[in-house]
């Protein structure tokens, strides 16, 4: 196998002549650093290496997706700190999804990047691999049970109303901590022997070694399919039909008490506008998740096709491309936040005029998402006493 990666690199001179021309024997290992060998799994040995320029492409799509998660994280971070309206119990929740979206884009855009450019392959060596795998784990799986906890705090405010204790600034630092807790205890495991942090696909990011399937491995892997992925699908789905379900009950309600007064509604035009900025939210909830849903589905069949179904089914470009997607969570996430949030909208005009995106077309801001369906819940609650 060392003669065959020696082989890759004496054609060097060919390279520069054709372009990507490499040894017929030559494997994805093989263009990577020599000390990197050691832990990359058996199987990429299986292909041929990549054309070199889908290293470059891939490396330009993740400086784009660098640039925009920044700005957009950046922005709502600066926003929440700067004006004190944002700073309420259940924007904390959304400030923890911008903080895990900051650790992915800071550590894990930059090193596909700089390996991208650098020759494709890690280029960083064994340790940092590990590192980048475990910062990159626990920060993608922390957006989404960050995303689950938003969720929940969305139902709460419009399923229960007045049944839910309000949430408080304890409650909120609480929920955070449970997030980041329960997600350092499955990513620190392969640092401790179960499970481990390689290299995967064309080598320039490294992630969770879904390839190994000795018993204790497969095991850790399944819980983290089970535990970061379908449990917490469920639990969203779950939310949000009983948000979307509340919101057609609340209008069927009123619908129906307009029709026993025999007028055509029970709302001024200041309700109306409370209740389809409501519905609003929910559709863009909705959004959100379908998309978040859509990013992270591909990457957790690959990685069960991995870890128990036929492995030759992952070539190097089947485990790059869902990849991508998966990371590109951290970028789109505060642009629909910044975009549905009637308040951080508010917050944005008055703090960074310059930006001049989310102005209404009558250049007042609407009522917040949290104060809209509060108030329409309290609304429902109301009518049923009555």
């Amino acid at each position: 196998m060392a003669d065959v990666h020696a082989a890759a690199f004496a054609v060097s001179a060919r390279d520069e002549k054709f372009g990507w021309m490499f040894d017929p024997n030559a494997r994805v290992p093989d263009t990577a650093p020599a000390d990197m060998l050691e832990i990359i799994p058996k199987h990429w040995y299986n292909f041929p290496p990549v054309n070199p320029l889908w290293h470059y492409m891939l490396g330009m799509v993740y400086i784009v997706l660098f640039v925009v998660s920044m700005f957009g994280n950046v922005t709502a971070l600066y926003l929440f700190l700067k004006d004190k309206t944002l700073r309420t119990p259940s924007n904390m929740l959304v400030i923890n999804l911008t903080l895990s979206d900051l650790v992915m884009t800071i550590t894990n855009h930059t090193a596909f990047i700089y390996n991208a450019f650098m020759g494709g392959a890690w280029q960083l060596g064994p340790r940092l691999c590990e590192v980048a795998g475990f910062l990159g784990a626990v920060s993608g799986l922390a957006s989404i049970c960050s995303l689950v906890a938003i969720s929940w705090d969305r139902y709460r405010v419009i399923v229960q109303s007045f049944n839910a204790a309000p949430l408080t600034v304890g409650k909120a630092l609480a929920i955070m901590i449970v997030v980041w807790s329960y997600t350092l205890a499955f990513t620190l495991l392969p640092f401790f022997g179960i499970g481990a942090y390689v290299p995967e696909g064309i080598l320039d990011s490294c992630t969770f070694d879904y390839l190994d399937k000795n018993v204790v491995n497969m095991a850790y892997i399944w819980f983290c399919i089970v535990g970061f992925y379908i449990f917490p699908i469920l639990l969203i789905c779950f939310f949000y039909y009983h948000i979307v379900n509340a919101v057609f009950q609340h209008e069927k309600a009123l619908k129906e008490q307009a029709k026993k007064m025999n007028v055509s509604t029970l709302r001024s035009n200041a309700d109306q506008d409370k209740q389809s900025a409501e519905i609003r939210i929910a559709k863009v909830a909705l959004i959100n998740i379908s998309v978040w849903a859509c990013c992270w589905t591909p990457y957790a069949v690959v990685v069960a096709i991995g870890i128990s179904g036929d492995a030759m089914m992952v070539t190097p470009l089947v485990s790059a491309l869902p990849a991508l997607f998966a990371k590109a969570v951290s970028t789109y996430n505060p642009l629909v936040y910044a975009l549905s949030h009637p308040r951080y909208r508010a917050a944005l005009r008055k703090h960074m005029p310059w930006v001049c995106i989310g102005a209404d077309d009558d250049g007042k801001s609407k009522p917040a998402a949290a104060d809209t369906t509060s108030t329409a819940s309290a609304e429902t609650a109301n009518q049923e006493k009555a």
